[in-house]
């Protein structure tokens, strides 16, 4: 019994021991990595990255391993002015400031730094849209946002003479619709571009663009990875045809492939980020790029035959192409990767504000019976009621429209919920109805790759808040697109990290080494992602819904002419 004793005393002992040094250790590794991570930022081996997207600003310092060291954001909306969603120069301003702040101030904290240079920097956004400036560089109308669907004549025409696709979000959309109109401002136009080059214009004085983000401006001639001259000498023709003198080439930003570089932070541009002056200039800024880019980014999605999903306020897929489609589809934005590479992108302009709508509500309903609402677990409960329903959602039926849907055809939107006497009515078709509706228009376009052109999918990588709730949006999201989904764990890190790795692309890449091979070998060599394959069951229940979903599109039309 005394040897037995001993041995187990002896034994706490060791194990105290092993805790205190393993304790030791991990302190010792932290303390070690903050000084490393202290030495990278003092020498300015960093690189940042912030996105503009549609409801946050957000900022993302990353070290040479790509991991982020600090970060800050911005929340905003946008606002109906004058007929067309716009967010102000002045909130513009202020939320790129604020965003930089908070990282900066996360870095003084969490590093006792403070901030003076990085090793790059780039920008992205929103992508479309339409942001016209006089000669003395003026805004001449209100930022118009990709969410204004006003350019439906123009699309059309455009397309039907350039036998290309032109999408109304689209910046050249917008500029020949107030051609038709024929706007007091488009005599003045001296330049045409998108909030990502907006910001790096005035961060650098350089009018340039990524690729990514200019194929949402004008079709992209992939040989020589810049504008399609001869659509531009088309559109020239057409608008001198209608009196205006304007020469396309000249009022649209240059165009530049991921791994240039795009300008220098001058000291202007480094007031303007940094108002309290400590941020120094010359820093070198990777081209400007949209949220579509710095997806497949963020989910290393950028090599043929995969593509990405970005959920949010709205919805688009991203899948990169191995030749080109057979012929032109309305629903089927054709743009390119940050390097240039043919893209099919589906985009559909509603996606979770209904969703977030509806979980808003059971939020203050519960708040009402006296219990504290914690968001992330709201959001666990409820949506995984979803994995509890009928297959077809139990023939529920919702449109999440807060705006025009191009894809089915909708000038505007109402949100809208339709059950029948029939429909089984529980919480748990009721969210997995508002799921499956979040992807409806989604699916619609996709199933044009899929079904019409034959377009190989090997994956799909999903981001976006429905898959911070593990399982439940993967599962949906499969079985509404019949293709295995991954999340991967970055996928969290969003279009900010996305572009800051882009920043770091440029500065840190070897001599012709690609961008997919940059995302392979170094950023994502170690990176885990969680795939889910599409549930047969699942899949029928999708297809029974998505006819009730397009059946039901007459309903959502009856609801826009009718009701205020």
């Amino acid at each position: 019994m005394y040897v037995q004793k001993f041995i187990l005393k002896l034994s706490i002992k060791k194990a105290n021991s092993f805790i205190k040094k393993s304790a030791v250790r991990e302190v010792t590794n932290v303390i070690s990595n903050r000084l490393s991570i202290g030495e990278a930022i003092n020498k300015g081996e960093t690189s940042l990255g912030i996105e503009f997207g549609s409801t946050r600003i957000k900022a993302v310092l990353i070290d040479h391993s790509f991991q982020t060291i600090a970060s800050g954001s911005y929340e905003w909306e946008n606002q109906l002015k004058d007929g067309f969603w716009t967010y102000s120069l002045e909130d513009i301003i202020k939320g790129l400031q604020d965003a930089y702040r908070e990282m900066k101030q996360e870095v003084q904290q969490n590093y006792g730094i403070t901030l003076q240079t990085v090793g790059s920097i780039g920008f992205s956004a929103m992508m479309h849209g339409y942001m016209a400036f006089d000669e003395q560089d003026q805004l001449l109308v209100p930022f118009r946002t990709w969410r204004n669907a006003t350019t439906g004549k123009a699309a059309k025409e455009l397309t039907d003479v350039f036998k290309f696709n032109i999408p109304e979000r689209w910046s050249i959309a917008h500029l020949y619709q107030a051609i038709l109109n024929k706007e007091e401002h488009v005599p003045q136009i001296r330049f045409v571009t998108t909030l990502a080059g907006y910001i790096h214009w005035l961060l650098t004085g350089n009018k340039a663009l990524g690729v990514g983000d200019a194929s949402g401006m004008f079709p992209i001639d992939e040989s020589i990875g810049n504008y399609n001259e001869s659509m531009i000498q088309q559109f020239d023709e057409l608008i001198a045809g209608k009196g205006y003198s304007l020469k396309t080439s000249d009022l649209l930003p240059k165009v530049y492939v991921a791994g240039e570089q795009a300008g220098l932070l001058t000291e202007a541009g480094a007031k303007i980020l940094d108002p309290s002056l400590q941020l120094q200039a010359g820093i070198p800024l990777s081209p400007p790029e949209g949220d579509a880019g710095t997806g497949m980014v963020a989910t290393n999605s950028v090599r043929k035959r995969t593509g990405n999903v970005s959920v949010g306020t709205s919805v688009f897929a991203m899948i990169v192409l191995e030749k080109e489609l057979s012929k032109v589809y309305p629903e089927i934005d054709m743009v390119t990767t940050p390097d240039g590479s043919p893209v099919g992108m589906v985009h559909a302009n509603n996606c979770s504000s209904d969703l977030n709508a509806w979980l808003g509500l059971f939020r203050e309903f519960y708040e009402a019976m006296g219990q504290k609402a914690e968001a992330d677990k709201l959001y666990s409960v409820l949506l995984n009621k979803a994995l509890e329903a009928d297959p077809d959602a139990g023939g529920l039926l919702s449109y999440g429209y807060f705006s025009g849907e191009n894809i089915t055809g909708l000038e505007e939107g109402r949100p809208l919920f339709v059950r029948s006497p029939e429909s089984k009515f529980n919480l748990a078709n009721f969210m997995r109805t508002h799921l499956f509706s979040a992807f409806g228009a989604l699916k619609i376009g996709m199933d044009i790759l899929t079904k019409e052109e034959n377009v190989a999918i090997d994956s799909i990588l999903g981001h976006g808040g429905i898959f911070k709730t593990p399982v439940v949006g993967q599962r949906m999201m499969a079985a509404s697109l019949n293709v295995p989904v991954s999340v991967m764990s970055t996928a969290g890190e969003g279009g900010a990290w996305g572009m800051a790795i882009l920043a770091s692309y440029m500065m840190n890449k070897n001599q012709e080494e690609s961008l997919e091979d940059f995302l392979d070998q170094k950023v994502f060599k170690d990176v885990k992602g969680e795939e889910i394959h599409p549930d047969a069951t699942d899949i029928k229940g999708f297809e029974t819904f998505i006819e009730r979903y397009k059946k039901g599109l007459a309903i959502e039309q009856s609801a826009v002419d009718n009701l205020v």
